[in-house]
């Protein structure tokens, strides 16, 4: 009868033989230098511990951190006579860890190094920061460039197992969101599937679909990370934490709001380096620009800037306030919410539910003697009347108002029941802007305007006193879209301004309760451009598209005053 052997089992036998006799070597080696043995086989391994040493230098080293409880760490060796982890754990000394050695097999170091793929490339700190310094995260951040490169790193991560995704999803897709400058995060349950949509430069992109059950691991790690309650799921909650680039600090906000489909997040990239633009890089004309640099240096009097949410107030506020810092000087900000911290500056931010709001912070501020008051917003008479006051005794206030211009400034204030007369008083400068987005450097392409978009700009261009606009050839630059710009046809953004200065005309029309036509068509004296012309000079230069101006002005309404100041008596007559 012929001999029949098992190569498996055969094979299987001669494994588990090597495998045990590799734990005797080890366990030899223990008792040969005194150092305590270790099998990793039934051991939980501690990826905190883990990550304290890169994987590929613990592979180098043979190798690894397991086991930490505070700053005492269990390291693997497989022989100490090696001196890349005789450097390691000597390092690892030098850094305040107690490191207690143990020996281990071949097969425990695998295992061990097994668990890299489970680390997290964030850890969370007991602030609540979200810590992506590592080399590994920050070379991602800077090797994503578009958003298909986006698009792809977020699918190979959602491919991964289960335990992976759990560790990453939330910030691989944040380490994108950072990488492609965008300024929120959008992810969007629908009927089949989930969107992810990244804004860029004010407006929307869409990233990539995916499924629920990835969606659900990254709700609940954004709840998790933005120390909301988990349980909740029929109402709005709002968090932030923060992630840690190096020595930046990237605040992020959090708002998660139910809807038909399951919770809607949206996440909130607040980079200081954003808010950090010199006051002569936000877009404001050049005339405009000396006039407000002679404003902001004055000591007494009220900046009003007015302008949609998301306008950029904020960012030009902040502009200011930097252009006026200095140690001889002490400001104030009442904020709500605080978004970005300036240094050499006290910012208090708005608690409605311990009382302090807007009015009373600033009248708190007041006593604090500063020379420089920023108000967030004024939205009520009370905080109105103070933030007056604050400009006539002595004190520089910067604020805003939600209007569509700048002459609205005055009729806001007006229709919150303050006194005509005081406000010509205080009130130095009214602006208004909006955010346009520049058009793409590498890829605009430059076209003859014909039809009504010639003449609009040609209406508009002909309607501006400033001797020095620039030269209208009859032709405008189009967005295309390259690999530069994501293929959007724009790069980044700037304003268009438009301000009215207090004077003694603008006093007398203001006593009148008069209308923001009636404002705007006094002030038109300063010579100071409306948003409309500065948009078109922009268009002129190249800076940005007519489409974009088109999106965040309504250039109809331009045209409407200039043909009621053309033709006033024609106008007069069509309203009887």
């Amino acid at each position: 009868m012929p001999i029949k052997f098992d190569d498996e089992k055969q094979n299987q036998r001669l494994e588990e033989l090597h495998a045990k006799e590799e734990e005797d070597l080890a366990q030899m080696l223990s008792g040969k230098y005194g150092i305590q043995y270790a099998d990793l086989s039934n051991v939980s391994i501690d990826t905190d511990a883990l990550r304290l040493i890169p994987e590929d230098e613990a592979r180098e080293a043979k190798m690894a951190g397991f086991n930490l409880l505070n700053k005492k760490i269990a390291v693997a060796i497989q022989t100490p006579n090696n001196q890349k982890a005789h450097n390691h754990m000597k390092e690892l000394q030098n850094r305040g860890y107690i490191v207690e050695p143990f020996i281990v097999s071949t097969a425990s170091l695998e295992r061990a190094w097994s668990r890299y793929e489970d680390i997290s490339f964030a850890t969370q700190s007991k602030s609540g920061t979200l810590d992506v310094a590592s080399d590994e995260i920050e070379k991602m951040i800077g090797s994503l460039h578009s958003l298909e490169e986006v698009k792809k790193t977020i699918e190979d991560v959602m491919q991964m197992k289960k335990a992976f995704r759990i560790s990453r999803i939330v910030e691989i897709i944040v380490a994108a969101g950072i990488s492609a400058d965008a300024s929120d995060i959008h992810v969007e349950p629908e009927d089949e599937s989930v969107r992810l949509r990244f804004r860029l430069d004010g407006v929307l992109s869409d990233v990539i679909g995916f499924d629920y059950e990835t969606y659900n691991l990254l709700l609940s790690r954004v709840k998790l990370l933005s120390k909301l309650k988990l349980n909740i799921k029929n109402s709005a909650q709002d968090g932030r934490f923060s992630v840690k680039i190096g020595e930046k600090e990237i605040e992020i906000r959090t708002s998660i709001l139910p809807g038909n489909n399951g919770e809607s997040i949206v996440m909130r990239l607040l980079d200081p380096d954003s808010i950090s633009v010199p006051i002569t890089e936000l877009g404001v004309p050049e005339k405009l620009l000396k006039i407000l640099l002679e404003e902001i240096a004055k000591p007494t009097g009220m900046i009003l800037n007015t302008g949609p949410t998301g306008s950029g107030k904020t960012t030009a506020l902040y502009a200011f306030l930097n252009k006026r810092k200095s140690p001889s000087i002490k400001i104030i900000t009442i904020e709500d919410p605080i978004e970005y911290h300036l240094n050499g500056i006290v910012q208090t931010q708005v608690d409605k539910k311990k009382g302090y709001d807007f009015a009373s912070g600033l009248r708190s501020s007041l006593r604090q003697d500063p020379d420089i008051i920023m108000v967030g917003e004024i939205r009520d008479k009370e905080t109105a009347e103070t933030a007056i006051h604050a400009a006539l005794t002595g004190h520089i206030v910067f604020s805003t108002l939600h209007t569509n211009n700048a002459a609205g400034a005055f009729t806001r204030l007006i229709d919150l029941g303050i006194n005509p007369k005081i406000i010509t008083s205080a009130l130095s400068a009214a602006i208004a802007q909006r955010l346009v987005r520049r058009v793409c450097q590498h890829c605009k392409k430059e076209v003859e305007v014909e039809g009504k978009e010639l003449e609009t700009i040609k209406k508009i261009y002909s309607n501006i006193t400033d001797p020095d606009k620039p030269e209208f050839t009859g032709k405008i630059y189009k967005a295309e879209g390259c690999e530069k710009c994501n293929g959007t046809g724009y790069r980044g953004r700037i304003g268009v301004f438009e301000a009215i200065m207090t004077s003694k005309e603008i006093e007398n029309v203001v006593q009148n309760n008069p209308s923001e036509r009636e404002i705007a068509k006094v002030a038109k004296s300063q010579g100071i451009m409306t948003m409309a012309q500065d948009g078109v000079v922009k268009i002129i230069k190249g800076i940005t598209t007519l489409e974009e101006v088109v999106r965040v002005i309504d250039l109809d309404l331009e045209l409407e005053q200039i043909d009621e100041e053309e033709n006033p008596s024609q106008n007069e007559t069509g309203n009887q």
